[in-house]
């Protein structure tokens, strides 16, 4: 029986991140991606609202209701974090109304997968501007965990994101660590990180989650599959 998660995926930077997903996760897997349409590619706030909003997301739960999805994830974490606490969960509800079956967002996933590895403290390396960034570190205190060291690097739009190669994620995911830190948090579904999860794991020497890892493993756990892997890093391998 194959579990089915539709992925509602805004514009065009990493979305074959989730194609990989599905080879790895083996042919019981399926993660269809519906693009969601965009106003204005950028990581500012008023941007990100726009791009969260109900008019763009319920668009797309209608294209991806074809797919008969077991569960929904709105794969973006600076469109759902935006909304602060109640308003992502607000946000995936009303896709979940609309559909009739169980829905989150890549932010709502983090949070999840942080409690599910009992992380209370994490380190943040973020391809944001700043403000934007410090959205995501106050959506993480509403669901108990502290972030101990954030680096925002400012990357403007999803699409520059989307171009960062395996040395730039690497780095990326260097520049910012705690001795604090229980693990570092990478929260751009734009960025290209699903086939280098382990290597970031074996650098940094600690568990790595990142935005497309984490918004596949909350919706198959919203789908009831909780799967494992060895290749994904330490959430999968719980």
């Amino acid at each position: 029986m194959v579990t089915t998660v539709g992925m509602l995926y805004p514009g065009n930077a990493a979305e074959d991140d989730y194609p990989l997903l599905e080879q790895i996760l083996g042919d019981n897997i399926a993660l269809p991606v519906v693009i969601t349409s965009v106003g204005v590619d950028a990581h500012e706030v008023e941007a990100l609202l726009d791009l969260g909003s109900s008019e763009r997301l319920l668009d797309g739960a209608r294209q991806v209701a074809q797919h008969r999805p077991d569960s929904v994830m709105w794969a973006c974490t600076s469109g759902s974090f935006v909304f602060g606490w109640n308003g992502a969960h607000q946000q995936a509800g009303e896709i979940s109304e609309t559909l009739g079956i169980p829905t989150g967002s890549t932010s709502i996933a983090f949070a999840a997968a942080c409690r599910a590895l009992e992380l209370e403290r994490v380190a943040v390396a973020a391809t944001y501007p700043d403000d934007v960034s410090r959205h995501f570190s106050k959506f993480l205190a509403a669901a108990g965990v502290a972030v101990t060291e954030l680096v925002s690097h400012d990357i403007p739009t999803a699409a520059l994101a989307g171009e960062l190669g395996h040395d730039d994620v690497l780095d990326l995911a260097r520049s910012n660590d705690s001795t604090e830190a229980r693990a570092i948090l990478i929260p751009d579904t734009a960025l290209h990180t699903v086939a280098w999860i382990d290597e970031l794991e074996e650098v940094l020497g600690k568990p790595v989650l990142t935005a497309n890892q984490v918004t596949a493993w909350y919706g198959l756990l919203l789908a009831g599959n909780q799967v494992t892997s060895d290749r994904l890093g330490t959430l999968f391998r719980q």
